[in-house]
Parts: structure tokens; C-alpha cells; sequence
């Protein structure tokens, strides 16, 4: 397993940054882009749909659903 990797964002106006693993990394960017979106755009709307926890956490669960 591989080391998660921090990358930062705008999201709603500040910059957050979540850490994932490279296999999340990758399948976060197919699926950006089987919905024509970019990364950030889909991290957005996956903070927004979120109840609690961390949003790195919110976001390995999302790609897993």
C-alpha cells in the first residue's frame, strides 16, 4: 500500500487539502473524468453531500460506493 499524498484545493472560497493513497488518486481522476469534471469540481460536491468526518475519509468512501 502506498502513502497517501496531500494535495490542496479551493473549495468554497478557502484551501483545504485531503491526503488519499495513489490507487484513490487515480480512481478520483477516472472518475472526474467519466463525468467531465475536474478533481476539484467533484471533491466539491463530495464536501457538500458529506454529513461528518474528515473529507479525505468522505472521499475514499464515496469512490468505494
Amino acid at each position: 500500500m502506498s502513502r497517501p499524498v496531500k494535495r490542496s484545493f479551493t473549495i468554497a472560497g478557502h484551501r483545504t487539502s485531503i491526503s488519499l493513497e495513489a490507487s484513490f488518486w487515480d480512481a478520483l481522476k477516472v472518475l472526474a473524468s467519466e463525468e467531465r469534471v475536474p478533481v476539484a469540481q467533484l471533491i466539491s460536491r463530495i464536501d457538500k453531500q458529506r454529513a461528518a468526518g474528515g473529507l479525505s475519509s468522505a472521499v475514499r468512501v464515496w469512490i468505494l460506493d
